[in-house]
């Protein structure tokens, strides 16, 4: 045979592992892309590889003897987001239904220890039935090596999982192993037997009712960002990776800033009340202080008393960490501990500054919360500030009373500069039950009770329930006004962006689970 001939073969052999049209169109139907069209999405034109483009299933026999299978329903490779190079494995479901065999697991594996390896972010575009039937414990094992490279990469290199279809049994934990989770609405996530998989996949059961997207961004918490369709989700993808670096090595993207570093924000008096019982949105509170007003939510719709996410303070990456006092007046309760705890860890790991709002007013109470383990969660947040070694900068905008004064980025878990604005309350409890539990008798026996219980109040008040007493301490390094907080939280960032801190030597410690 001549060149022409051989190159012919290849390409029909290549044509093959793209799927045929009529699995294409099915896709299609769905509304949802096929893997090699949501990788033209997220990779920047022109600038992906696919390797293993050949790899065939191992086991033949139950298709009939044919052995054209190439790909073995995902495709992986390289490429570059943002002029950053990055890995991906994508199954796809226009081949075999995406389910997964040896050889399919076998590319992934292959496609995340290069990204170990080269130190890039690994992304995994999940749209598969689950475990190839007819390949038994071949499968299985298949996923469990996938298991054991996520673990080895954690806190390496970002790994993200995309779930842009039916993700299944054993299938989830591979995600839930990830730094971050996308789901799109028309995707699902459960563990459950084969007959109720094969139910949802021939539409007698609800999505929804299993875990759609909306079920897990909102009560699980498993996914982290909810898009409408394949191609919100992919742009999303990219814009969180704007604010990752590409490893632990690596310092997250520096961008040239177009806001003025020295910004007044003379908003934020009006954004926040005095009146520590009267709510507002936080989120106002991160927009005026932050580069250009742009804030990537992380979990925006789970665990809505506290807010964390990204943004830019004169160009440098931040986590931003924030009570939300318009959801349970910013307390902190067993989502919140998780979600903060997750989100301070992430940012650890990739060299991440931290950057604490507080007003809150303690921890929830209630039996529910007391059953459920806040003690247990509530540690774990304590426990991830501390293993910090970020730079840990923090203002009190209002309140902050009690345990969880301590647990926030406070100077006893080793936070570097902390600020309180002159309305701040800083102090075991607010004044009111703090009069209640002291001057009870009192009170009562005084001629106008309710005169000299407004006489106490102001007293503890004083006395107290202040910024100046913490200040007086050396427990917070100043007092500023609220119009300044931008330009004093970047002077505080940029002299300690390089910081340098290390915990005694051990094997690891044992955060609470």
């Amino acid at each position: 045979m001549d060149m022409e001939s051989y190159v012919q073969k290849l390409r029909e052999r290549k044509a093959i592992a793209a799927g045929n049209e009529k699995n294409i169109e099915s896709q299609h139907r769905k509304g949802r892309l096929t893997a090699r069209e949501r990788i033209d999405l997220l990779f920047d034109p022109d600038s992906f590889t696919e390797i293993d483009t050949l790899v065939q299933p191992r086991y033949e026999s139950y298709m009939g003897g044919k052995s054209s299978r190439y790909g073995d329903g995902v495709v992986t490779g390289f490429g570059a987001i943002n002029g950053r190079r990055v890995f991906v494995a994508a199954q796809d479901a226009a081949v075999m239904g995406g389910s997964l065999g040896e050889m399919h697991s076998n590319k992934i594996v292959k496609a995340m220890r290069m990204a170990l390896k080269y130190g890039c972010p690994f992304i995994a575009m999940n749209d598969s039935g689950g475990a190839r039937i007819q390949e038994g414990v071949d499968s299985l094992a298949g996923y469990a090596r996938i298991f054991d490279a996520n673990c080895e990469a954690s806190g390496v290199i970002p790994q993200i999982s995309i779930i842009m279809g039916p993700c299944a049994g054993g299938a989830v934990y591979s995600p839930a192993l990830t730094d971050f989770v996308f789901m799109t609405e028309q995707s699902y996530m459960f563990i459950t037997g084969p007959n109720v998989v094969r139910s949802v996949m021939q539409e007698n059961v609800s999505q929804e009712d299993l875990g759609g997207g909306l079920i897990h961004s909102k009560e699980s918490g498993v996914s982290h960002f909810l898009a409408k369709d394949d191609r919100e989700c992919l742009l999303r993808v990219r814009e969180l990776l704007s604010y990752l670096p590409s490893n632990n090595q690596d310092d997250p993207p520096y961008v040239k800033p177009m806001d003025d570093p020295d910004r007044r924000c003379p908003e934020l008096e009006h954004i926040v009340p005095t009146d520590s019982h009267k709510p507002y949105d936080v989120r106002k509170v991160i927009s005026s202080v932050v580069d250009d007003g742009r804030f990537l939510e992380v979990h925006a719709l789970w665990a809505e008393n506290m807010v964390v996410g990204f943004a830019r303070m004169n160009g440098w990456v931040v986590g931003i960490i924030a009570n939300q006092p318009m959801v349970l007046a910013g307390t902190i309760d067993i989502k919140a501990s998780i979600k903060t705890a997750h989100f301070i860890r992430i940012c650890d790991a990739y060299n991440v500054p931290i950057i604490t709002l507080q007003d809150v007013p303690g921890f929830l109470p209630g039996t529910h919360q007391e059953y459920g383990g806040i003690i247990r969660n509530g540690a774990r947040m304590i426990y991830a500030y501390s293993e910090a070694t970020v730079p840990k900068l923090m203002i009190i905008l209002r309140k902050s009373y009690g345990g969880a004064y301590c647990v926030m980025s406070s100077k006893g878990l080793r936070g570097d500069l902390l600020y309180a604005w002159p309305n701040a309350e800083i102090a075991v409890m607010g004044a009111e039950g703090a009069v209640n539990i002291l001057f009870n008798a009192e009170v009562k026996a005084a001629e106008d009770p309710a005169a000299r219980r407004s006489e106490l109040i102001d007293d503890y008040q004083e006395k107290f329930n202040n910024p100046y007493v913490a200040a007086a301490r050396g427990l917070i390094d100043d007092v500023i006004e609220p119009r300044d907080t931008r330009r004093i939280l970047i002077r505080a960032l940029e002299v300690t962006l390089s910081k340098r801190e290390r915990h005694v030597p051990k094997k690891h410690g044992i955060s609470p689970m």
